[in-house]
């Protein structure tokens, strides 16, 4: 009469039918009140009535005492075990429930009302695993169902190990679980949970992945090359999981394509690739690392540099290599091959280096560097002049006899003056400038006046205009 909703009636009802036991009855006035979810994946229990009427359910499901133990309980656990056994509840030692009319209540509930999280979670609650495994595959639920409902309770109660050997038991190429251990992947990268997902694609068998999650585990949080040469393990189990996985890659080439859709693939020349530069990362760690041993390194920045990075990391590692050694011929050999491995920027790098030498007032060394560079066999005949020529204007922090010395060693008279132009030696610059093919040598004296009448240099300018 007073137009209110009844469904409250109906849901008290329905609970009071259950406390009698009356459970027919129960289903008929829940039945007035509750409503299926409109979306049977999504990420909640279902509504709180239903989770009321699983909650009672479950509350009155008491665990039966093994034999021996009965001698040991109260009076009260007897006689709640009695009650409980009178109601033919019976529940096994390990807590599955067996073949009881509240276990199977819950079900019906579920099933009718439930969403599949909630089925899931009820099946997990109760040591079901396989049962929530199965039927996560038969509704085809969403990988984040997977997550809520068996990923996280597994391994935060530290039975991932059980998981992983059902997931292997009910589908042992794990192609039915491809897109669940994807999802599981990333959400431990989000949680930066990374040994756990280390441990989760060596089940996986995803060797290429396991090797960049080994990669993180010898880069992160390193504060110097003594860090590194700890964790050179890492790089081991790198070269391991890539060599397993050429193996596989080439056993399976011959017969029939594998189905290895959720692995990551990689090209066996890449993987080929990948070990030669985890090769080199040992080569530079251990070189480093008796460096800073030794007490010849020096920090020159917060980041430390691997092979492991973009280019530009891998040149400041060439850079460090050359620096860091007793002198630049020691590291020269490791540093040569990372900029051919990684076909980087060569001059580039050898300009880097010679501007921390000019920094350092090490001229010696830059007369090293230059020799090494001349004798490493690629180089093309202007590459030195071409590292002096790019810093003139920090090499002019240099003594003078030293600059004037560095750029009468460059081969080509053209960057000779080129360099002395730039460091404004303009005599100097006049002095090769004759000396060239009559043609030739006007154009440069004629160049180098007019830099003399823009600087006002009239000494110069008037001996340019002289021999003109």
């Amino acid at each position: 009469k007073s137009g209110l909703d009844p469904g409250g009636a109906w849901h008290a009802w329905g609970m009071a039918c259950l406390k009698a036991g009356n459970l027919s009855s129960a289903r008929e006035k829940f039945n007035r009140c509750l409503k299926p979810p409109m979306d049977l994946n999504q990420l909640n229990h279902g509504s709180r009535l239903v989770q009321d009427v699983i909650q009672y359910l479950e509350s009155t499901v008491k665990p039966i005492l093994i034999a021996d133990d009965d001698y040991f309980a109260t009076l009260r656990e007897l006689e709640a075990t009695l009650r409980t056994r009178s109601l033919s509840l019976e529940m096994m030692c390990e807590g599955k429930i067996q073949h009881n009319s509240y276990y199977q209540e819950c079900l019906f509930y579920l099933h009718s009302y439930g969403t599949n999280l909630a089925i899931i979670s009820f099946y997990m609650r109760h040591d079901c695993m396989r049962e929530a495994l199965l039927h996560l595959l038969n509704k085809e639920s969403p990988s984040e169902v997977f997550i809520e409902g068996i990923f996280i309770p597994s391994y935060e109660s530290g039975k991932l190990h059980l998981l992983e050997n059902l997931l292997e038991t009910i589908d042992p190429g794990l192609e039915s679980w491809g897109v669940y251990l994807i999802a599981a992947c990333k959400y431990l990268q989000r949680k930066n949970y990374y040994h756990i997902l280390y441990e989760l694609q060596q089940f996986m068998k995803d060797h290429v992945r396991a090797a960049m999650t080994c990669i993180r585990f010898f880069t992160h949080g390193a504060k110097s090359y003594t860090d590194l040469g700890g964790r050179q393990t890492w790089l081991l189990k790198i070269k391991d999981h890539l060599k397993v996985y050429l193996q596989e890659v080439s056993r399976s080439s011959g017969r029939k394509k594998m189905a290895f859709t959720f692995r990551k693939k990689m090209s066996a020349t890449d993987v080929s690739r990948h070990i030669s530069t985890v090769d080199l990362q040992m080569e530079v760690t251990k070189f480093l690392h008796r460096c800073e041993s030794s007490g010849t390194f020096q920090m020159t920045g917060s980041s430390l540099p691997t092979l492991f990075g973009n280019n530009n990391m891998k040149m400041d590692v060439a850079c460090k290599v050359m620096l860091e050694g007793k002198n630049i011929e020691e590291g020269f050999g490791i540093a040569f091959r990372v900029l051919q491995d990684f076909q980087l920027e060569a001059t580039e790098v050898y300009s880097k280096v010679a501007k921390q030498l000019v920094k350092q007032q090490k001229y010696s060394e830059i007369r090293q560097l230059l020799k090494c560079v001349s004798e490493s066999g690629v180089a093309a005949k202007n590459d030195g002049d071409n590292i002096i020529t790019r810093n003139v204007n920090t090499f002019s922090l240099l003594w003078i006899q030293d600059l004037d010395n560095l750029i009468q060693d460059m081969d080509s008279d053209e960057n000779k003056i080129q360099a002395y132009v730039l460091c404004n030696k303009l005599r100097s610059a006049y002095l090769v400038s004759v000396r060239q093919e009559k043609t030739r040598a006007v154009q440069l004296v004629q160049h180098v006046r007019e830099l003399a009448e823009n600087s006002g240099d009239d000494v110069v300018k008037a001996i340019c205009a002289q021999w003109l």
